[in-house]
């Protein structure tokens, strides 16, 4: 049997910017799969390339077998896609906005009539369906905006950042209605860089970053991989890199480290894979006190996705959400300049 979603080298630009430069991934049929990475890491456009919004540069893209480059119309109809950001006129019901979905689809009249009233169930829009979608709450919105997705039966629903914004109950919300979807046999493909959706919602993961999977597996293997539990010290709360580098000298020598790495942009803190079920907590604080090394914050913890990232890249998700704020935010300065 085809995979839900074979993707095979994928590589997109746009002009100069490279926004995916090798993207291989498998999605089984029936399962979520999540796209876990920074903004900017490329996820939004592998999704876009996906659902035939954008024409790869190079690669092989396939929906249950169907190519996306060959056969757009045949693939558009085996998936449904819900954007980053809602779309929703704001002048119509929600019923009425399913209505011109419906017909958007060419979905046959008492066809179209059936369904709606069922995705309204489905996704508890009873009491709402007929107030102006401009009255929604964000949380409904986006449910608005997954029955819109699914009204023509998908066998892959696609998903980017489907939570973004949204209130932790509303959030409870849409976790729970994905996994009945899965368990009905839908597939489902979402991108997102809250690490406990992932991992909570996610049967199998690819880790994005700069355009590229740098890691992929389920959440379990991922996290197994990195191995060992993980200390995260502080020496001071903004360290010198010089007295960061002698600790990590210091502590890569005790038996129960097993990998110490510095992280720059968290003042130079430093991250830990010691050995599990150890005192590797006390025995790294003697060994600093020993060393006349002060210690401004410790903690051990198991290993997380946000550790399978760092040590794939040396940096955390955060480290890179904040850089690639930066970096849009000096471009815009530029921009600003040259006017």
């Amino acid at each position: 049997m085809a995979p839900a979603v074979l993707i095979e080298n994928l590589r997109k630009s746009y002009g100069a910017v490279v926004a995916v430069k090798d993207v291989s991934l498998r999605v089984e049929t029936g399962e979520i799969f999540g796209l876990l990475g920074p903004n900017g890491a490329g996820k939004t456009t592998t999704l876009r390339c996906l659902c035939t919004l954008s024409e790869p540069d190079a690669g092989r893209i396939e929906v249950s077998g169907i190519s996306v480059t060959e056969r757009p119309k045949q693939a558009r109809q085996k998936l449904g896609y819900v954007a980053q950001e809602v779309a929703i006129d704001k002048v119509l019901t929600g019923r009425e906005l399913l209505q011109l979905q419906a017909a958007l689809y060419h979905l046959p009249r008492a066809f179209a009539k059936e369904r709606i009233e069922q995705v309204i169930q489905l996704l508890g829009l009873q009491d709402y369906a007929d107030q102006k979608s401009g009255t929604y709450s964000g949380g409904l919105k986006k449910r608005l905006d997954l029955a819109a997705g699914l009204l023509h039966q998908p066998d892959l629903l696609v998903l980017d950042e489907p939570t973004v914004g949204l209130d932790i109950e509303s959030r409870f919300v849409v976790w729970e209605f994905l996994r009945r979807l899965r368990s009905q046999g839908t597939t489902v493909l979402l991108t997102s860089h809250y690490l406990e959706e992932i991992d909570m919602l996610a049967d199998r993961v690819a880790i994005i970053d700069q355009g590229q999977v740098i890691a992929s597996g389920t959440p379990t293997e991922l996290k197994d991989k990195v191995g060992g539990d993980r200390i995260t010290l502080r020496i001071r709360e903004f360290a010198p890199l010089a007295e960061a580098e002698k600790a990590q000298s210091l502590l890569e020598a005790l038996p129960v480290v097993q990998e110490v790495i510095i992280n720059s942009a968290q003042g130079n803190s430093l991250n830990l894979v010691v050995t599990p079920q150890s005192d590797a907590l006390a025995t790294v604080q003697q060994a600093l006190q020993a060393a006349g090394l002060p210690t401004f914050g410790i903690a051990q913890s198991r290993p997380s996705l946000d550790d399978v990232y760092l040590a794939a890249t040396g940096r955390t998700l955060l480290d890179a959400e904040l850089a690639a704020a930066n970096s849009r935010d000096e471009k815009k300065e530029r921009k600003q300049n040259m006017r």
